[in-house]
């Protein structure tokens, strides 16, 4: 743009109102000047802030209505917009496409990423969001945590640890004082236990909540502590198995009735019966003989500490056994049972390892560990209890 009038040329500018009102006779239309103390820059290539401040624009003077030939302005060259605007990206260029599996997801072409591919990352970083896969009718699948150890060449077994371990002996030694004390003062302590058991296998199973099952499961136990109370430790075990079968039935019918799918309910009847046995079984604390009860549920505590030092599982394994036979020596002395104690100890802990074990499994939760990690190693050694106490007592 310059500031010479025009005198015509190549570069004629485009007068969208030179038809409709045509100059008078003698009369010259001259560009506006603008100055370049007014803002703008007369390389034609940038603007200064006083850009649109121009002199009779948006004044009283001006009308708006119509068009002024006197202020028209005449652009030689190229114009703002060829020059200051950027590209406008292409549909292709930002249309978002999320990311399949691990993979990054490709950077969009520039100039800048051309000409120096090396100096920055293009894909996002990691941590900015989640990968997310293909669509699908039935959604993705999300993998478990024990099918991710699996992949990761890292063991889907976790001990429940020192804390859980300590709950277990709590609840191991006051069964064992209160096996001494009565019947009725055992009850309590093994209704806990009965409580933690049936819930803590539903949730080792996965299947969380599961109300139905865990009060169906724990009805079953209630029932037989109150059948072998009623009926007396020689009546031990029908008062057991009676109130087992019956609510394993019971457990089949409200299957059977059920509307999901066969899948889940094959599933669910698994998980209710294994939990129902479990804590009716339980109920052995109570129809063995007191001083075994002593033996055995002390035997337990003693060898779950034992179990949960920080030792290799083989030597941690043999130190809770010997453990275990130690206690039952020493509980044994205090009750009757003498050196017999030992084999109920160590037979007892020979059967919490197993549910100590089992409550490992399948990269387990921490309410796993506080649930079944405290009562499968109690509920799992009470039939040994009561077989060894009725055979040795």
């Amino acid at each position: 743009m310059t500031q010479q009038p025009y005198d015509g040329g190549p570069y004629e500018g485009y007068d969208p109102y030179r038809q409709q009102q045509p100059h008078q006779a003698g009369q010259q239309t001259t560009p506006q000047a603008w100055p370049a103390q007014q803002g703008y820059d007369q390389s034609g290539y940038g603007q200064q802030p006083g850009y649109g401040q121009q002199p009779g624009y948006g004044q009283s003077g001006h009308d708006q209505s119509g068009y002024d030939p006197q202020l028209t302005q005449q652009w030689q060259g190229q114009t703002w917009e060829t020059q200051v605007h950027a590209p406008v990206p292409s549909a292709e260029e930002t249309a978002y496409l999320p990311a399949h599996g691990y993979a990054a997801p490709a950077a969009p072409h520039t100039p800048a990423a051309t000409e120096a591919p090396a100096q920055a990352p293009a894909a996002a970083p990691a941590t900015a969001g989640p990968a997310y896969g293909s669509a699908t009718l039935a959604g993705n699948a999300r993998i478990t945590d024990a099918q991710r150890a699996r992949l990761e060449g890292r063991s889907p077994i976790i001990e429940p640890g020192m804390q859980p371990a300590a709950l277990t002996a709590l609840l191991g030694l006051l069964l064992a004082g209160t096996a001494a004390v009565g019947s009725y003062a055992l009850v309590l302590p093994l209704v806990v236990l009965q409580a933690v058991t049936a819930a803590g296998w539903f949730r080792l199973n996965g299947m969380w909540p599961a109300r139905q099952g865990i009060a169906l499961a724990f009805a079953g136990a209630l029932t037989a502590d109150v059948t072998l109370l009623v009926a007396g430790r020689e009546h031990a075990p029908a008062a057991i198995l009676g109130p087992l079968g019956v609510w394993i039935l019971l457990t089949l019918v409200l299957q059977l009735r059920s509307h999901a799918d066969p899948d889940e309910r094959m599933y669910g009847l698994m998980a209710t019966v294994a939990a129902t046995a479990l804590a009716v079984i339980a109920t052995g604390y109570l129809g063995a003989d007191p001083h075994a009860t002593s033996v055995g549920a002390a035997a337990v505590a003693v060898a779950v500490l034992a179990r949960a030092l920080p030792l290799p599982t083989p030597a941690s394994v043999v130190v809770a056994l010997l453990a275990a036979a130690g206690a039952g020596i020493a509980v044994g002395g205090m009750t009757g049972l003498g050196p017999k104690g030992a084999l109920v100890g160590a037979a007892a802990a020979g059967c919490a390892l197993i549910g100590h074990r089992v409550a490992s499994y399948d990269y387990p939760s921490r309410f796993v560990h506080f649930t079944a990690g405290v009562a499968l190693p109690l509920s799992a050694a009470a039939p040994v209890v009561w077989l060894l106490g009725r055979a040795l007592g």
